[in-house]
């Protein structure tokens, strides 16, 4: 027990020994919230960003109380993709390896996402475009603000959608509406992305902060277990075979029943009331 202790006081510290420069992250009640801090530039990626993020999720990795993580952005945008500034000139005659920043940032951030064992929602604020877009429906649940949109710009700047694109968007709304966000870069409207099934939810402008705070009970007071293992299931569905995927399901089945939720859960039903989950 000291030794988890103090494992979980280092982490601690570097949360708040690592100054966060270009996000907001906060934690309590167990969920965490990332929020993109660069609003004169639409919160577009930085190496910092990056950084910034790493060092978040690492923290929420390490937790054992986590129940979920909520990402959005701050100002009229989420987030606008990679900061091109950043590139800076090369000389005469040499090429940049952009595969080099796929690799090292954008990569790991969607499998991390992926791989966090609690419920990763996004609340897309504004447009999302390019990595933007990628990042935020690498996540598992996104809801969007009626003026966002998605924009798949990439064949603007003579390049392939990346960060996962070309692996979420066709899965999500099909091939033909996936290609043409793709080749035609044209923006794809928040109602727009809930009718096709891009997103879960559309919401007024003006609801945003309070779908925020009542995804965070949610999350909050959820069977946190039990919605992560959700989370493996339907991911995995994707590249399973239907007596694999059964075989998933039992698998999980069985270890959901031995957590401390389930047993609330089965109280509560019978008792008729609300069940107090611990995520346990």
């Amino acid at each position: 027990m000291f030794i988890q202790d103090s494992v979980a006081l280092q982490h601690e510290n570097k949360r708040m020994t690592h100054v966060y420069q270009h996000i907001e992250f906060s934690y309590r009640d167990g969920v965490g919230h990332i929020v993109l801090n660069r609003p004169d530039t639409l919160n577009s990626f930085t190496q910092i960003m990056h950084e910034d993020i790493r060092a978040a999720l690492s923290f929420l990795e390490s937790r054992d109380d986590l129940r979920g993580l909520i990402i959005t952005g701050t100002g009229r945008g989420f987030c606008a993709g990679q900061d091109l500034s950043e590139r800076k000139p090369l000389p005469p005659g040499q090429k940049r390896d952009l595969a080099e920043g796929l690799d090292k940032n954008y990569r790991p951030l969607v499998l991390r996402l992926r791989a966090l064992p609690a419920p990763v929602v996004c609340v897309v604020n504004g447009v999302a475009a390019g990595a933007g877009a990628s990042v935020a429906l690498a996540c598992d649940i996104v809801i969007a603000a009626r003026s966002a949109k998605f924009i798949q710009a990439f064949a603007k700047i003579g390049l392939v959608p990346d960060a996962g694109a070309t692996y979420v968007w066709p899965r999500l709304v099909g091939t033909q509406r996936a290609m043409a966000a793709a080749l035609l870069g044209e923006p794809v409207t928040a109602e727009q992305a809930e009718q096709w099934g891009l997103i879960w939810r559309c919401v007024p402008d003006e609801e945003l902060q309070a779908t925020i705070q009542a995804m965070h009970e949610k999350l909050a007071n959820g069977a946190t277990r039990a919605l992560a293992a959700t989370k493996n299931a339907i991911y995995a569905a994707g590249e399973n075979s239907l007596v694999e995927q059964l075989e998933v399901e039992r698998d999980l089945q069985r270890a959901m029943g031995n957590t401390e939720d389930y047993q609330e859960g089965m109280r509560a039903f019978a008792e008729k009331r609300v069940p107090r989950f611990t995520g346990h």
